[in-house]
C-alpha cells in the first residue's frame, strides 16, 4: 500500500499547494490540506484531530479551514473553525464536498481538491477579505500522515 504521499505526482502536490496559495491571496482566512490512507472514526472526528494537530484553531480570527481526506477508506471532510462557520451558509461545506466527491468518483482527486480549495478561497475573501498587514498564519503545504 502506498503512503498517502505517494498517491500524488509532484506536480500535483504543487498544484494543491498553489491553489492554497492563490485562494488565501485575497483572504485573511488560512487553509490546510491534509491526507491519510485510513479513518477508523467518524470522518468528522479524524478532521478535528487533525485541526488541532495542525493548529488550525490558532488563527487571530478564527478562520482556518480543513480539507481532510482518508484515501483508501474514501472518507472526506471539510472543517471550519468557529469565525468562518459563524457566517457561511449552512450547508455551504455540503455543497463544496459533494463537488469534491463527484470529482473523486471520476478518480481526479487532485482537481478535486483544487477546486474546493478555491471554492473556499472565494468563501473566505467575502467575509474575511485581505486587510493590510495580513500575514500567512498557517503553512501551505500539504500534510501527509505516514
Amino acid at each position: 500500500m502506498l503512503s498517502p504521499e505517494k498517491h500524488f505526482t509532484l506536480e500535483q502536490k504543487e498544484a494543491m499547494v498553489v491553489a492554497i496559495q492563490e485562494a488565501e491571496r485575497n483572504t485573511s482566512g488560512e487553509i490546510r490540506i491534509h491526507f491519510e490512507n485510513y479513518c477508523k472514526k467518524d470522518v468528522l472526528d479524524c478532521a478535528a484531530q487533525v485541526f488541532a494537530q495542525l493548529r488550525m484553531h490558532k488563527t487571530a480570527l478564527r478562520n482556518g479551514v480543513l480539507v481532510y481526506v482518508a484515501l483508501e477508506d474514501k472518507k472526506m471532510a471539510i472543517l471550519g473553525d468557529a469565525g468562518i462557520n459563524a457566517k457561511v451558509p449552512f450547508d455551504f461545506w455540503d455543497e463544496i464536498k459533494n463537488r469534491m466527491i463527484d470529482r473523486f468518483r471520476q478518480g481526479l482527486i487532485c482537481e478535486g481538491v483544487c477546486e474546493a480549495v478555491r471554492g473556499i478561497g472565494i468563501q473566505l475573501k467575502k467575509y474575511f477579505p485581505c486587510q493590510p498587514g495580513d500575514i500567512n498564519e498557517l503553512s501551505d503545504e500539504i500534510s501527509f500522515k505516514k
